[in-house]
């Protein structure tokens, strides 16, 4: 496994400019999901990764999206304004294209601003009642569907300056993406499984920023993806001889692609076993024709799929390692360690809970006893999660 160097050239306030190599759609053009293969060239950067580590992307709000905001604000853009920790003003229109997120998460924040600001006696009671602690389940609910422009239209008679606007904003952060692809076998390349965020909120149409700048933005073959490297706990047993167990469904499946190729170069001798589940097989089986290659050849030592939509019940990964208690539990008492990588809200507790019950009842444990098992898994390194 390469080793990443102690000085990065490039960092979060320094970006490398990157260069889009490859776009390429992972799923069936029918499937209900975008996920995407993306190829981030790093060659002359001077950046190193390791297996586990994550790509920080810094990308810009779509134009429609801004235009939204100064529509509301009743603003031309080129206004200036200052930001936190920036020297030199700026117009506006450059502050909300590159530096502010401005969609999702709205808080009470911009309401109280808004308040503050109230031109009718109507918009005040409203925004009021919106602040009063007795409305905070009502008041969620309206801040779920609405963006920081939706609110503005809202309350057009509390009209906020430029920058009394950009006060009530975050600031833009990049987003970090697991790296899908090995060191060894890709020096000069970053491999990125990106999942496109497109929904629709009060019939207008919202995307996520990142994603979709990714997939519809950026032009092919132009040095203009800021880029970074970002270290991460996550890593591979340092033997080489290390059982290892992945679960990682839908893009969670990244790191455990780097994992395998890194494997492979390295001609560890290790077996893997690589948990994967979608919607449906035939339309979103990410990086099918590698992974099954991988099984043929008894690199994947074993591959459990799970699909959640091809049948009446609906399996999950989770259940995969249920049917599997046993071997699962005797991979881990032998010293097996254990990964797990994507959605933390629930595909985690879920897989953390299967689990507790696979150590308990397999290895004959007390719940409060499997318990502990898992803390020692945890503090030898030998249960690691990417989750978010």
């Amino acid at each position: 496994m390469s080793t990443t160097a102690s000085h990065q050239p490039y960092d979060l306030n320094n970006p490398f400019l990157a260069t889009l190599r490859e776009y390429r759609l992972l799923n069936h053009a029918e499937s209900e999901k975008e996920t995407s293969h993306i190829v981030i060239d790093i060659s002359g950067s001077g950046l190193s990764y390791n297996c586990g580590d994550s790509l920080g992307v810094y990308s810009t709000n779509r134009i429609e999206d801004v235009n939204h905001v100064l529509t509301a604000l009743g603003a031309s853009g080129e206004e200036l304004v200052t930001l936190p920790k920036k020297d030199a003003p700026l117009t506006l229109r450059d502050a909300l294209t590159s530096h502010l997120y401005f969609l999702a998460g709205p808080t009470k924040k911009l309401l109280t601003a808004l308040k503050d600001k109230a031109f009718t006696p109507a918009e005040k009671a409203r925004l009021e009642q919106l602040l009063d602690a007795e409305h905070a389940e009502a008041t969620e609910k309206y801040f779920s569907v609405r963006h920081f422009a939706d609110i503005l239209e809202d309350f057009p008679g509390s009209r906020l300056t430029p920058q009394e606007f950009v006060a009530q904003c975050r600031r833009l952060s990049p987003r970090l993406y697991s790296i899908a692809s090995s060191p060894t076998r890709y020096p000069q390349e970053v491999h990125l499984t990106v999942a496109a965020v497109r929904y629709q909120t009060l019939n207008r149409d919202r995307v996520g920023v990142a994603s979709t700048w990714l997939s519809d933005r950026v032009p092919p073959f132009e040095a203009i993806v800021p880029v970074f490297v970002a270290s991460s706990h996550f890593r591979l047993p340092a033997n080489p001889d290390t059982d290892i167990i992945m679960v990682g469904p839908g893009t969670g499946v990244a790191p455990f692609r780097s994992f395998l190729q890194e494997r492979e170069e390295t001609k560890a001798t290790g077996r893997n076993w690589l948990f994967f589940g979608a919607q449906r097989a035939r339309m979103d089986y990410l990086y099918e024709e590698e992974f099954e290659s991988m099984r043929a050849s008894g690199h994947l030592t074993h591959l459990s799929l799970a699909w959640s939509r091809d049948q009446a019940k609906k399996v999950y990964v989770q259940d995969r390692m249920r049917e599997n208690a046993a071997e699962l539990w005797s991979w881990i008492k032998n010293g097996a360690c254990f990964y797990v990588c994507g959605d933390k809200e629930r595909m985690a507790k879920d897989v953390d809970a299967a689990l507790h019950d696979i150590i308990a009842t397999q290895g004959g444990m007390s719940p409060e006893a499997a318990v502990d098992f898992v803390k020692q898994l945890k503090k030898d390194k030998r249960y690691q999660r990417d989750v978010y």
